[in-house]
């Protein structure tokens, strides 16, 4: 009888009712804060003339709230959206200015050191994207070249790590968003621009470009989940359950082909996210 009493709270966070969670403020408010990125399709973007984000991570953080209003009580939970960019995201989180951030941040051993993350919702890699007529084929043959980036990004870390390993001589530049690096590399102001290799595809494809090509490799493994606040593990919990749901019942594949038609293939790292992701009760 112990034992089923303690499975049913577990199940049900609200029945715990923490209250050193935040969990405890949201149910007070009945207000969730998401930090979203404009920058970043298809992941979290806005489209012009509308005021609000989509994509497929903001998709999941949506549904998240829906499972937070069962799982905390409340009947309709208000969202306030926080704009963030690469350099604010963290700060809105440690700051407490947001609950959660939905975007395509990467989950590291140093971000753990600041931040929570949910489980992952994508895996990544990254990219590098040059114009056609460059005729450069791979990413050795950027040597001599120059090479656009966001600065503070795992993106330009993992430039930077190939870089050295593969001894080559590039310049790096550093811009301060993605749009930003793109239209750089349009007007031939940098050879190349590196980036989540899904976001470059969907920036080209927004433009309706032929006139970049995105080199082969992968330079990197970015593994992307909602950035949480450290040392909250009841609100990390019923995040949790909200997406675990998602991906036993498929929806999240649902989801993905809404955002991802046409940018970029099902990959193998991706079919592990899906199955992982689904947690048992």
């Amino acid at each position: 009888m112990l034992v089923m009493s303690t499975l049913q709270v577990v199940q049900n966070p609200a029945c715990a009712d923490p209250s050193d969670s935040r969990l405890k403020m949201i149910r007070q408010t009945a207000t969730l804060r998401i930090a979203y990125r404009t920058d970043s399709p298809p992941f979290s973007f806005v489209r012009a003339g509308e005021s609000q984000p989509i994509g497929y991570t903001i998709e999941l953080c949506r549904r998240i709230a829906k499972s937070l209003e069962g799982e905390i009580g409340v009947p309709s939970l208000t969202i306030q959206w926080v704009p963030v960019d690469s350099r604010t995201r963290f700060a809105a989180i440690t700051d407490g200015l947001a609950d959660m951030e939905c975007g395509s941040t990467t989950v590291t051993l140093s971000r753990l050191r600041i931040v929570d993350f949910s489980s992952l919702v994508f895996a990544e890699s990254t990219g590098v994207l040059v114009r056609s007529k460059l005729g450069v084929n791979r990413f050795e043959e950027m040597a001599g070249k120059t090479i656009g980036v966001v600065p503070g990004t795992t993106n330009a870390a993992a430039v930077r790590t190939q870089l050295d390993k593969r001894k080559l001589d590039v310049k790096i530049v550093e811009f301060g968003d993605r749009e930003e690096g793109v239209a750089a590399l349009g007007r031939g102001a940098v050879d190349g621009f590196a980036s989540d290799k899904s976001v470059l595809l969907s920036l080209v494809q927004a433009a309706n470009s032929g006139q970049f090509s995105l080199l082969p490799e992968d330079l990197s493994f970015e593994p992307f989940a909602i950035m949480l606040p450290r040392g909250d593990p009841d609100f990390r919990l019923a995040v949790n359950t909200g997406l675990a749901r998602l991906f036993r019942n498929g929806d999240v594949i649902e989801i993905y082909g809404r955002y991802f038609s046409g940018v970029a293939p099902h990959s193998v790292w991706l079919g592990a996210v899906f199955m992982f992701g689904g947690l048992p009760e």
